[in-house]
């Protein structure tokens, strides 16, 4: 029997081999699992916990690689564009990701991932692969889609010819949202979780001329054709009125093609040009309203001299008769000068 006093020694040295052996359990068992996985631990959503190094590297060639190397695919209606994994370049360090996910593992001290992997404890933690892949490819493959599926917006369009106004319908375009599918598409390529087939957004885009605004552009247009000696008015693109004109003799001829009313007067000066033809009159000025002045009381000017005016030659109209103005009769000329705004386009064929 042992003494009274020896008794505390004996239970402290107790202790301190229960202690040691406990503590060298816990050692033993941490170093142990210092190369498994923690339960809870994935790379992408696949789960290695109690895994070794070796067999997490296996799980994930297996399970991670072909999510990852899966191809991009974009649609639009009944096409279809693929960005494979080789164009692509996907590429990932498996060892990297699995010295993570055991260092992700050994988180807390000792005796807490003693406790944790006696009591089938978890470490929460989803870890995402670091993915390369080529930018240029994913940019070759914006481009693939936008060319195939864009389309510019056409203006419509205001012909002149000597038969009247022709108007050509504008087009709407499209655009890819591309801004956005690009940033869908570099998501995806480096996640093994995230869907990776996607529609083509796309956007109208209205033309800059429409009919209406051809319209609104140009409210009132004159073609004058020297051919059938007429003058015809369009007011928002219809036949508003036509006149009988006369227009340049042989030598004198009007000019053709399209220009813009410049001006407008009432009973105009006319200043004489210098030429064989204006005789003692050369370069003189006629007031407005004088008998001898061939402007009459109305003045359209269009282009180096010509323009529109009045004639009291009556059966001129329907004749090359002008020095290149087009002539009107007085009355008509007067009808048609308030209808008619400087700026006005003008197309004399």
């Amino acid at each position: 029997m042992f003494p009274v006093r020896s008794r505390p020694v004996l239970v402290v040295s107790l202790a301190l081999v229960l202690l040691l052996g406990v503590t060298g359990g816990v050692f033993a068992y941490d170093s142990s699992r210092k190369d498994t996985i923690a339960e809870g631990v994935s790379v992408g959503g696949v789960p290695l916990g109690g895994l070794t190094h070796a067999q997490a590297r296996d799980r994930l060639e297996q399970d991670l690689l072909p999510r990852l190397k899966a191809p991009i695919i974009v649609n639009h209606d009944r096409s279809t564009w693929t960005l494979g994994a080789r164009e692509a370049r996907i590429a990932t360090n498996l060892d990297v990701l699995v010295d993570d996910a055991v260092r992700r593992s050994r988180d807390g001290n000792i005796l807490a991932r003693t406790v944790r992997g006696l009591t089938g404890g978890e470490v929460r933690a989803d870890l995402q692969p670091q993915v390369e892949y080529s930018k240029a490819a994913v940019v070759r493959l914006l481009d693939h889609v936008r060319r195939g599926i864009e389309r510019p917006a056409k203006d419509a369009k205001l012909t002149f010819t000597a038969a009247g106004l022709s108007e050509t319908e504008g087009q709407v375009g499209l655009e890819v949202r591309a801004s956005e599918l690009h940033r869908q598409i570099r998501a995806a390529i480096v996640s093994a979780t995230a869907k990776r087939r996607f529609v083509a957004q796309t956007r109208k885009v209205q033309p800059k001329n429409t009919e209406a605004s051809l319209a609104k552009k140009n409210p009132v247009v004159l073609i004058a054709d020297r051919t059938t000696f007429k003058l015809r008015v369009y007011r928002n693109l219809k036949l508003e009125k036509t006149y009988g004109i006369a227009v340049g003799s042989e030598g004198h001829e009007t000019p053709t093609g399209l220009y813009k009313i410049a001006n407008k007067a009432i009973n105009p000066a006319w200043t004489v040009p210098n030429s064989d033809w204006a005789g003692d009159l050369a370069g003189q000025v006629i007031p407005g309203g004088a008998p001898n002045n061939p402007l009459k009381s109305r003045w359209l000017g269009i282009y180096d001299g010509v323009g529109i005016h009045g004639t009291s030659d009556r059966g001129s109209i329907g004749s090359n008769a002008s020095h290149g103005c087009l002539r009107m009769l007085v009355e008509d000329v007067e009808d048609l000068y308030p209808r008619v705004p400087v700026g006005a386009p003008i197309y004399i064929a």
